[in-house]
């Protein structure tokens, strides 16, 4: 066996072994995280002889990342927390079942229609992190409510945070035909509602009818936001999401005013406890429009600001960040309790943790792989190593997988882009393939695949108070994701080969 194929072999067992420690064993993902970590340090160091100012590089941009991350998951939970325990969240479940009592309809509203507005302004994370306990509040276990909001956190990942994993993610590589290939792949999302659907059924006695009541609700939903999506890229890429949401969402209460796509009968959870209004509307709506408001104006004054310095390499830190946003909305919802405020902040440090070391030991790992092709052993990097398998002919179907591995990693498709960005890139061109078509089918796999990001499910986990519950959520989401991956990868297949866009 030659030294590039033995290496080949250790890279393809490094992945595997990741895998098997959390899906075979049960190892919580602290745990395994480490050994994956371990194992590519040894990889790097060994194998690969990384340069050391590449080695700490990969570990100060690591700590970066990973603390970029652990503000957002702090500031959520920081959030949450004040608005529950002021009793908001009940309130809001309230006047939700004032408009319809059908949990159904409650559920796809907050995890299809909100998530994708948060998810066009923030991103990064956060759509889940919000939605999760809004979804605890309607009845449903932590559990469900977890994999719910990870489906609805997909879709809208493709034009996110005010298109950043196009901006960002691609920088550097020709952007041209992206977006209007992507906006196309991405109107596959409309399934994730009926995803969402028979997650809720599937609990229900009368699993069955429950679905076929409301399917034709959730697929309407689905259409409502992916057509305003396509229409409203003309404006730019920054708008698909946040305006495919708002639209969508009008839409969908014109139809229910008018009695229109709803479930045959309505249902609600029986485990729901009976609400009773405590506050009045503007009360309950104003930290979640304080939050919006913040969101975009932090994205608008800051999304392009960033500090730059110089460590071994260069670093730079963005310094728009949605986590201060929801650290500042939940101090002006909360700021006439002193006392709950600085209890919720100590709660808040103490359950974000063990997801900051989990993402800190996952972010250092992707560096190490991304930097490895700074070394001494004239090797390609470990990501090089990892995509020799892809380089196939029918590269276009297998595009999104790559996409969706990353962002399962990194939590983040424009992380998930940034890695393989260029790999696909030369990939594409060493087969005579369109390039804008290959990254378009890995930027909408990258955004599909956000259903299964470790990052974002360890999030999603702490603000309901699940712990080490990874292995069920997996399960849980496996399904829908590989159902989107593999529709979108036979769609690339037709338009590779037969049709041109």
């Amino acid at each position: 066996m030659s030294s590039s194929n033995f290496l080949f072999f250790l890279t393809k067992e490094q992945k595997a072994n990741l895998l098997y420690l959390l899906l075979v064993r049960k190892t919580s993902l602290l745990s395994t995280s480490f050994w994956a970590m371990f194992l590519t340090w040894f990889l790097v160091v060994v194998f690969w002889r990384i340069s050391l100012p590449y080695f700490f590089a990969s570990v100060v941009k690591g700590f970066l990342v990973a603390f970029d991350i652990f503000i957002i998951i702090f500031g959520a939970i920081f959030f949450l927390e004040i608005l529950q325990k002021q009793g908001i969240v009940e309130n809001l479940c309230f006047y939700l079942a004032s408009f319809s009592k059908d949990f159904r309809v409650q559920v796809i509203l907050l995890a299809w229609f909100l998530e994708n507005f948060i998810e066009g302004t923030a991103g990064f994370g956060t759509p889940s992190a919000l939605v999760a306990p809004l979804l605890v509040s309607l009845g449903l276990s932590p559990l469900t409510a977890v994999i719910i909001s990870l489906l609805g956190n997909s879709t809208s990942v493709v034009f996110g945070a005010a298109g950043t994993p196009i901006r960002v993610g691609f920088a550097g590589l020709p952007l041209e035909g992206i977006a209007s290939k992507a906006v196309f792949f991405n109107c596959l999302g409309f399934l994730v509602p009926v995803f969402m659907l028979w997650t809720l059924a599937s609990e229900q006695k009368e699993g069955k009818q429950i679905f076929k009541e409301g399917l034709l609700f959730a697929l309407w939903s689905g259409i409502a936001f992916v057509v305003p999506a396509v229409l409203t890229l003309k404006l730019g890429q920054e708008f698909p999401s946040i305006l495919g949401s708002v639209i969508g969402l009008l839409l969908v209460i014109l139809t229910c005013k008018l009695k229109l796509f709803l479930p045959s009968q309505e249902r609600s959870l029986s485990k729901i406890k009976e609400l009773k209004i405590t506050l009045p509307l503007f009360r309950v709506i104003f930290p979640y429009a304080l939050l919006v408001i913040l969101l975009i104006l932090e994205k608008f004054i800051l999304g392009s600001s960033s500090f730059t310095f110089s460590l071994g390499t260069t670093q730079s830190i963005n310094l728009f960040n949605p986590g201060t946003a929801f650290l500042l909305a939940g101090l002006i919802t909360g700021f006439k309790k002193t006392g709950l405020v600085k209890k919720t902040f100590s709660l808040a440090l103490k359950r974000t943790r063990e997801p900051f070391a989990v993402i800190l030991l996952m972010a250092v790992l992707v560096q190490l792989m991304i930097n490895s092709e700074h070394n001494y052993s004239g090797l390609p990097s470990v990501l090089t190593a990892l995509a020799q398998s892809f380089k196939t002919p029918i590269l276009p179907f297998f595009s999104p997988f790559i996409g969706a591995f990353g962002s399962f990693l990194t939590g983040s498709a424009t992380l998930a882009n940034i890695m393989f960005g260029n790999i696909l890139l030369l990939a594409a061109r060493s087969l005579d393939l369109s390039v804008s078509l290959i990254l378009a089918l890995a930027l909408v796999g990258g955004a599909a695949g956000n259903m299964i990001a470790l990052a974002d499910m360890l999030a999603a986990q702490a603000v309901v108070s699940l712990k080490n519950q990874e292995r069920q959520i997996i399960k849980g989401v496996i399904f829908p994701c590989l159902i989107y991956l593999v529709l979108v990868g036979v769609l690339g297949i037709l338009f590779a080969g037969y049709f041109s866009f």
